[in-house]
């Protein structure tokens, strides 16, 4: 028998019909006399999963269905540019070394709101060259944002690969932001969480993961949703889900040394600097005490030092940038800031007279 891929597909038809097995092709295998190895690799396109092929899948895209040419991959360079203020801390170092390895191990970093989890994983893939992909999850999220589905380009159907099979296919890291924020349309990335790759059913094509490939995925909650409501929005992830997740790294907020270090990188005023993490050392472990119900992350202490730079006054850089809290929370924050402080203007203000209040010009408006 001739080992054409037309005449493998036809005998195995005629002896199993359009879907088999591993088992079933070993056994044709033995009944021919011919390297399984060798038949696999001839039928690899009809592969629909491990261990499975659908023998109708080439057959029908080539006479039911025309499949629309595939839009072109992403041609630009997806390397992120590297952060010459960025300052290594945390999880770091781990998350490089796997990046680095080239392994395909997947990564779950959990950690409170503006920590630098993503930026982390940014700045690693910046310092090794990896090209990265990032998707912003959130719970309107399904399949096709993030394997691809058909659009219309130019008056005609065509198919647009999503971002996961961009990172599959490129070997790029694919990280997963703010990833609680997803409904169970996620399952739709357990194959490729295996390792395995996914199978376009809607194009027939099956497409492995190129070397490199890895997933890394934030988020602000394990997965089992956010019982003090503080993200709201978070859900609760489907147990087996996390569990494609080998390794998890908690995330927490840079020492205050550090800190100091981040903060001084963007702003020339040391001792501010030294002010600003003081102040917010103090309100995170009346946080962890359960003393309050905000916090003061890395994140809005760069908002802060980097409104300084751009209004040159301490007190209007702390107004907009705590304007986010409530007015009981912001005003308290503000008076502690004022204590550690003690070069900072506070006039001693009443909740309504605190609304109207304009650093800038010291004075009440009415």
């Amino acid at each position: 028998m001739g080992l054409s891929k037309e005449g493998i597909v036809s005998s195995l038809q005629d002896l199993y019909g359009d879907s088999v097995t591993a088992a079933d092709i070993r056994a044709w295998c033995a009944m021919n006399d011919v390297n399984y190895q060798t038949v696999t690799n001839k039928i690899a396109d009809c592969k629909v999963s491990r261990g499975k092929w659908n023998l109708t899948v080439q057959e029908k895209l080539e006479q039911n269905y025309q499949a629309p040419a595939a839009m072109p991959a992403i041609e630009q360079n997806l390397i992120p540019e590297k952060d010459d203020s960025f300052v290594k801390f945390g999880n770091f170092a781990d998350v490089k070394k796997i990046i680095q390895s080239r392994l395909f191990y997947p990564t779950f970093i959990t950690g409170l709101s503006g920590n630098g989890k993503t930026l982390s994983v940014e700045q690693a893939c910046a310092t090794l060259g990896r090209e990265l992909i990032r998707v912003n999850i959130t719970i309107e999220t399904d399949e096709d944002d993030l394997i691809g589905g058909f659009r219309l380009v130019n008056g005609e159907t065509v198919w647009h690969n999503g971002p996961v099979i961009e990172a599959l296919q490129r070997g790029a890291i694919l990280l997963l932001d703010e990833i609680d924020l997803a409904s169970n349309k996620i399952l739709c990335l357990q194959s490729i969480l295996e390792g395995n790759g996914v199978f376009l059913k809607k194009i027939g094509k099956f497409v492995r993961p190129a070397a490199g490939f890895n997933v890394i995925a934030t988020a602000n909650t394990k997965g089992k949703g956010s019982d003090d409501g503080r993200f709201i929005g978070t859900n609760v992830l489907n147990e087996a889900f996390l569990e494609r997740f080998p390794v998890t790294f908690e995330q927490s907020y840079p020492t205050v040394s550090v800190e100091k270090n981040i903060l001084s990188k963007i702003c020339s005023d040391d001792d501010f600097c030294q002010r600003l993490v003081d102040w917010a050392d103090i309100i995170r472990k009346t946080f962890y005490d359960g003393g309050i119900e905000e916090i003061i992350s890395t994140r809005r202490l760069v908002h802060i030092v980097k409104a300084y730079e751009i209004f040159g006054n301490k007190e209007k850089a702390m107004q907009v940038c705590i304007n986010r809290f409530d007015e009981d929370t912001k005003q308290a924050f503000l008076e502690l800031y004022d204590k550690v402080d003690a070069d900072f203007n506070l006039p001693s203000l009443d909740e309504d007279a605190m609304k109207n209040y304009n650093p800038i010009d010291q004075e009440i408006v009415s």
